[in-house]
């Protein structure tokens, strides 16, 4: 009876420590942390965790013990696919922040679709990330059919651009900005050289003795910093001062580490606004230098209110479910369906394949090495 009395016993505290245990919730980052992009995509990572820690509270008052886990892509398809499928394998992560490049984004977002693990991307541009019509995949900046216009445009009208050299990197990022700049020149009546891919790296001395021979207006560059600061530091080298514009993946202060003296008359579209554009950051600046001894840039603002969507469609989903753990499926409908408010960019809704509906766009000047805000424009996507 002894035995029995004491049993029953142990059994009722198990039965209350357990009751008292919460629920693990997971919110994971996907980005390249290391490798040739690692100082943007730990922007990211950082932007994501802040905004994850800043909902732990909330989501502990429902008896939720929210986490955060970043993973590294290395700007890479196969291994962002990879990570992917870790996610999809943590049964607790029930959102992700990411990817930064469109290249990784399409097939991870594959990848995690069977398992409805919804993406929120603070950075992907390339009109195929959506235009799938996945109902996991989303992205609160704007896609290459706003962005390429809108670097032809100002070529055209601000720059006076008659006669265009393009290039592309000759990834799904850079060719699809390429591809809609080259469209909108045509139409607005300038010339356009070719539009090249190159993979090149660290020689473009082929290249460079074509554009002399041309003698373009301007050069536009569809491609990632890390490249294209090694091709204007060689063009600039070769005398030639003409413009180079490009998309929002020159978005980088080390663009102008890596251009050198020749940090000069380049121009590109950004889906981020510089911090100093968005009246709300200030203290999200603040917060972040203390957390990570450094400054934040516009990704880190954006992954920032990309993980406040995840975070709050969570909540929202959870408070549908009756206070319980919503599933992957409740989260993704309720990410995609949901209006977010109180972000530095803004309100967030999204169309039926997951673009934003209205967001603004940014022109950056790099003049002396310093980034300066030209214009800014409201964009929305095409209608879906």
């Amino acid at each position: 009876m002894k035995r029995l009395t004491l049993n029953v016993l142990t059994l009722g505290l198990l039965a209350a420590g357990v009751a008292g245990a919460q629920t693990t919730i997971k919110i994971a980052s996907l980005s390249p942390l290391s490798g040739s992009q690692s100082f943007t995509g730990t922007l990211v990572r950082n932007g994501a965790q802040q905004a994850v820690d800043e909902y732990k509270a909330e989501f502990k008052k429902l008896g939720f013990d929210l986490q955060f886990v970043g993973y590294d892509d290395q700007a890479d398809p196969a291994t962002g696919t990879a990570a992917a499928r870790k996610i999809a394998s943590d049964r607790s992560i029930l959102g992700v922040v990411g990817t930064m490049n469109s290249g990784v984004a399409i097939p991870a977002s594959e990848a995690l679709k069977a398992s409805h693990v919804t993406m929120v991307s603070p950075a992907t541009t390339a009109n195929q990330v959506t235009d799938r019509g996945l109902a996991n995949m989303n992205r609160i900046v704007a896609r290459d059919d706003a962005q390429g216009p809108a670097g032809a445009e100002f070529m055209l009208n601000k720059l006076k651009a008659k006669k265009v050299y393009i290039l592309n990197d000759k990834t799904a990022y850079g060719e699809g900005l390429a591809s809609e700049v080259e469209k909108t020149l045509k139409a607005g009546g300038a010339t356009v050289v070719t539009n090249e891919g190159t993979e090149e790296k660290s020689d473009f001395s082929s290249v460079i003795a074509k554009i002399k021979l041309q003698k373009p207006d301007a050069v536009y560059f569809g491609g990632i910093y890390t490249q294209i600061g090694i091709f204007i530091r060689q063009l600039r080298d070769a005398g030639i001062d003409i413009p180079v514009v490009g998309g929002d993946g020159l978005d980088s202060t080390e663009l102008a580490v890596i251009a050198a003296k020749g940090a000069n008359n380049i121009y590109y579209t950004t889906i981020a606004a510089p911090i100093e554009a968005l009246p709300a950051a200030k203290t999200f600046v603040a917060d972040y230098r203390k957390k990570f001894k450094t400054a934040p840039a516009g990704y880190s603002a954006f992954a920032y209110d990309a993980a406040k969507v995840i975070a709050q469609g969570i909540l929202n989903a959870a408070k549908a479910n009756g206070g319980k753990l919503p599933s992957r499926a409740q989260v993704e409908s309720a990410i995609r369906s949901g209006k977010f408010t109180g972000l530095l960019s803004g309100e967030v809704t999204f169309n039926s394949v997951g673009d934003r509906n209205s967001v603004t766009l940014y022109i950056m000047k790099v003049e002396g090495g310093k980034q300066i805000l030209d214009t800014q424009s409201t964009v929305k996507p095409p209608r879906k």
